[in-house]
């Protein structure tokens, strides 16, 4: 069961409002779904994930098939049940590891053979396969096996790359169809890299396949946030307008507020959680380093007005001092914090997209960062 609904639009931009409608509950867009690579968002429960306002989790391919495997999570009936965590989750194929272990991989078109990086043993990830794992894991969202490259690429490499791509969804949606019997979601994934010509041919070849929904890869690979942005405004009119829009792997804060005034409805990305690690932590403001000294005797929250439980409850004085001192409890309290802000900007966004105040909540969002 999946089904995407459009309940308001932006006047101004092409902001717009949706619902999904799953099987393990609604997802309601714009929605950004925090990252679990390996069965767990770094350092919460689910319990913390629900309060904090997740709706949809990601979960890697890659990484769940090396490690426990799929023989493991089979014993549980799939991931929901192994992580304890009952809503929809997405999978992602293992493309982007295709990019991001490039020296490990090598790409064929049979499919990506790789070593795995924990003991360098042979791999082949196939379409087939790709699906095969996303199956076992029950995922309510299944992506296309893609071929995501490294930027800059030259113009006869990326356009080797998307028709891959292209071959690869054909043999992915077989495979779903044949396999889950057409249960779930499955997305075919946009590629084409920095040309806008390829983008469009990369985004009719897959139109014809009708995808419950399209994701658009092969962005924040390392190009400028201009370029980035024009390759999205570009490409995201291209797909068709009854279907959900994911931007995969992006972004900022500000990111998300520019993909979603060009028409896109799903993002994930490892910033809220990779930066709390790091000591960073997302405010209306900006970003905060809480490892700067002048922290060291400040009694207020993170951010004055945030009812995370992270700011409901302790000082940036005590949270620098359990960073300083790399007490375990400072990378779940920045954690909380960061996942909360993305999920509610989120949250605040589509309440003024329904409200039609999108362009003036955009104007607030940077006129607070500027103070």
């Amino acid at each position: 069961m999946f089904n995407f609904d459009i309940v308001a639009q932006s006047s101004t931009t092409r902001a717009r409002a949706g619902v999904i409608q799953t099987a393990r509950g609604k997802v309601e867009t714009p929605v950004f779904m925090p990252v679990g690579t390996q069965g767990t968002i770094k350092s919460l429960t689910p319990e913390e994930l629900l309060s904090a306002g997740a709706q949809i989790i990601l979960g890697n391919t890659y990484h769940l098939y090396l490690r426990p495997g799929c023989d493991v999570i089979d014993q549980f009936n799939g991931l929901h049940r192994f992580m304890n965590w009952s809503g929809p989750i997405l999978t992602d194929s293992g493309g982007f590891q295709i990019f991001s272990l490039a020296k490990l991989a090598r790409i064929s078109e049979e499919g990506v053979t790789f070593r795995s990086h924990i003991d360098g043993a042979r791999h082949l990830l196939t379409p087939e396969k790709a699906v095969e794992i996303q199956t076992c894991l029950g995922s309510d969202v299944l992506m296309c096996l893609d071929n995501c490259i490294q930027y800059p690429a030259e113009r006869e490499h990326t356009r080797k790359a998307l028709e891959i791509t292209t071959r690869w969804a054909e043999r992915c949606k077989a495979a779903w169809q044949g396999r889950s019997n057409g249960n779930g979601a499955l997305f075919g994934i946009v590629q084409g890299g920095m040309f806008k010509d390829l983008r469009e041919i990369s985004a009719e070849s897959l139109i014809p396949f009708d995808f419950s929904g399209f994701a658009i890869g092969g962005l924040s690979v390392g190009e400028p946030v201009e370029i980035m942005l024009e390759m999205a405004d570009y490409t995201l009119p291209k797909l068709p307008h009854a279907k959900p829009k994911y931007i995969m792997g992006v972004g900022t804060p500000e990111n998300l507020i520019e993909l979603v005034a060009l028409g896109a409805d799903m993002f994930d990305c490892v910033l809220p959680t990779r930066n709390a690690r790091n000591g960073q932590v997302f405010s209306q403001q900006g970003t905060l380093n809480i490892s700067n000294a002048k922290y060291r005797y400040d009694t207020n929250p993170l951010e004055s007005g945030c009812t995370c439980y992270t700011c409901s409850n302790y000082s940036r004085a005590y949270l620098r001092h359990l960073y300083m001192a790399k007490e375990l409890l400072a990378y779940r309290l920045n954690t909380l914090h960061n996942v909360y802000f993305f999920l509610n900007l989120m949250k605040q966004v589509r309440e003024a997209i329904v409200k039609d105040e999108f362009e003036s909540f955009r104007n607030n969002f940077y006129r607070n960062r500027k103070n």
